[in-house]
């Protein structure tokens, strides 16, 4: 048996604004959230920055899995010279391939079906059956955000796999770097492509589908974080600094994702990458946070609600486009009254949330993942 690492609180609250980022965006590429009555009150552009720039999320979403994977395996093995491969691989194919199986099957079903949200097509033309044995190998072999670069957009719902390609070419390179390189060339590796990101966002910033999602652009925050792992144990601050620059860095990470993507192609995920970093390495230290009884009664529930979709980010990465694909097949955007876009997104939210728990209970629950493996 594995050893059962705890969990991070702070990791869980920072996963849960990433998805919640993502799923905002999604949900307002479809039903326009800035032109609503808030979009009214506090001005479109307002609006747009808040739920417009989701594929920040991601990013967090990439120096999170980096930290993760680094830290969890010194805690298991040592060392990272030290790690197991084949566990490792063991261990991440329990956790991925459980609900990603079921949702490619379930967006196959719903595209064969003639849903309009999960069928192929480009310009318009529904493309060749065959063309599915791709899509979905392509997702299943690491190179979704590959093809999407050659084909373009073409599946409402399969194509926001595209992360998952990214992360799965990270776990499949993490043990083979992590055992055959010294420290110290593992730590300049990571630094290379530290640097490696925001030169090929810089040669691709008129291109969408590369500098959003090819692998060189999103490696650079997935080091990053492996870096913070690295780093975390040798850095001690003493409370009030440590306090003080957390604010700093919530401050910073707020600021760079409201300034939006665009005209921040370059360096603007190397900010979201560096202040997610910082507060992941400024949660590491044992401080004391000093706030008022009455705020913390305040914050608590919308915390302990948003670590909730942190705890489950997977299930609603992978399912709340299932949801958010039938909401809009079934319910245009020229069928909703402006006044009703937000309470869909709050139904959204719900649905999506019960979607999730009721499959990290049946599908993602160690019962059911032990099936797929003799040995975990």
């Amino acid at each position: 048996m594995g050893i059962a690492l705890p969990r991070n609180a702070r990791i869980d609250l920072l996963r849960g604004i990433a998805v919640a980022l993502v799923m905002l965006l999604h949900f307002s590429l479809t039903y326009r959230l800035p032109d609503s009555w808030l979009g009214d009150l506090v001005t479109p552009k307002n609006i747009a920055r808040v739920v417009m720039n989701g594929n920040y999320g991601v990013t967090m979403f990439f120096v999170i899995s980096g930290f993760l994977i680094t830290t969890n395996s010194l805690r298991r093995w040592g060392s990272l010279q030290q790690l197991d491969r084949l566990a490792f691989y063991r261990r991440r194919a329990t956790r991925i391939l459980p609900p990603l199986i079921l949702a490619v099957l379930v967006i196959l079903v719903l595209g064969l079906l003639a849903q309009p949200s999960f069928v192929n097509k480009q310009k318009g033309e529904v493309m060749d059956p065959g063309f599915w044995w791709i899509a979905i190998g392509s997702v299943l072999t690491f190179w979704h955000n590959v093809l999407m670069q050659a084909e373009g957009y073409f599946n409402y719902a399969l194509n926001i796999y595209w992360s998952l390609s990214v992360e799965e070419v990270f776990y499949l390179a993490f043990p083979l770097v992590c055992t055959l390189l010294p420290r110290r060339l593992y730590i300049g590796v990571c630094a290379v492509l530290v640097i490696a990101g925001p030169v090929y966002r810089a040669m691709h910033v008129e291109e969408e589908l590369d500098y959003l999602y090819g692998y060189i652009a999103c490696f650079d925050a997935i080091a990053i974080g492996c870096l913070t792992a690295i780093a975390a144990p040798h850095v001690r601050l003493p409370a009030p600094w440590a306090n003080g620059l957390t604010i700093l860095a919530a401050l910073a990470l707020a600021v760079v994702y409201l300034s939006g993507i665009g005209g921040c192609e370059v360096f603007g995920f190397s900010g979201i990458a560096l202040s997610t970093a910082a507060l992941i390495l400024l949660g590491s230290q044992k401080t004391e946070h000093v706030t008022p009884a009455s705020a913390r009664a305040f914050l608590r529930w919308p915390a302990e609600a948003i670590r909730w979709m942190g705890r489950y980010s997977y299930e609603l990465y992978l399912f709340h486009i299932v949801v958010l694909g039938l909401l809009r097949d079934q319910l245009g955007r020229d069928d909703l009254a402006r006044a009703w876009k937000w309470p869909l997104l709050v139904a959204f939210f719900l649905l999506s949330c019960g979607v999730a728990a009721v499959l990290a209970r049946v599908v993602s629950g160690e019962r059911m993942r032990a099936l797929w493996f003799w040995k975990r």
